[in-house]
């Protein structure tokens, strides 16, 4: 992107934030703030009107959060890359605006080049995420959201079925048991059957 000026949308509910943030950017000769938004309706209104190459968003706002932010800029104008800015994240929060389309995720503590770097990196088509939440990411995976089907699979295998008689009380073949618990396995982070059972019971992915 060097020979392109990247142009920058800062979202945030903070106007010394929004203001402080566009100031430093400003000082890079590749870098141009086209304009800010205090919260995400605004945000999807001037992503239209300005054509920002990046968005930066924050993540925690009141009202329109950072991923439903994402979700209806990216609905809005797809060729938009999205950032996400954050002070503190759950993991969840996070996981969700990167599947809602985010390209990037960066703590707001960083170092300015750092952020700067980054802006570049995803306006270049690249993914970043820093190594804080990388860390957070990794120290607290997400609680997975699972199907019905998921769900009485994995009731069933807690209850100590094997896939023979989980496929007879759920009246469907052996082959799709093993292929909804390997989908299963993967979505929550286990192994073997035993690291499944333990892993329902400490995030209490079933009802009691």
């Amino acid at each position: 992107m060097n020979d392109k000026t990247i142009k920058v949308l800062i979202v945030d509910d903070h106007a010394i934030l929004r203001m402080g943030l566009a100031s430093l950017l400003n000082t890079k000769k590749d870098i141009k703030v086209v304009g800010d938004a205090s919260n995400g309706a605004m945000a999807v209104s001037k992503t239209l009107k300005l054509n920002p190459d990046v968005v930066i968003v924050d993540l925690m706002m009141p009202g329109m959060d950072g991923v439903e932010t994402t979700k209806n800029i990216l609905a809005a104008a797809p060729n938009t890359k999205v950032m996400i800015l954050t002070t503190f994240g759950t993991s969840d929060g996070i996981i969700h605006a990167l599947a809602a389309g985010a390209r990037g995720a960066i703590m707001k503590s960083v170092e300015f080049p750092e952020l700067v770097a980054a802006i570049r990196s995803i306006a270049s088509g690249d993914k970043v995420i820093s190594p804080e939440i990388q860390r957070i990411l990794e120290s607290n995976p997400p609680v997975p959201t699972l199907s019905p089907r998921q769900t009485e699979i994995l009731e069933s295998i807690v209850r100590g079925l094997s896939n023979i008689d989980i496929a007879k009380q759920l009246g469907i073949s052996l082959d799709m048991v093993k292929e909804h618990v390997s989908v299963l396995f993967l979505k929550i982070g286990a192994a073997t059957r035993a690291e499944a059972v333990a892993i329902a019971l400490r995030k209490h992915l079933l009802k009691p």
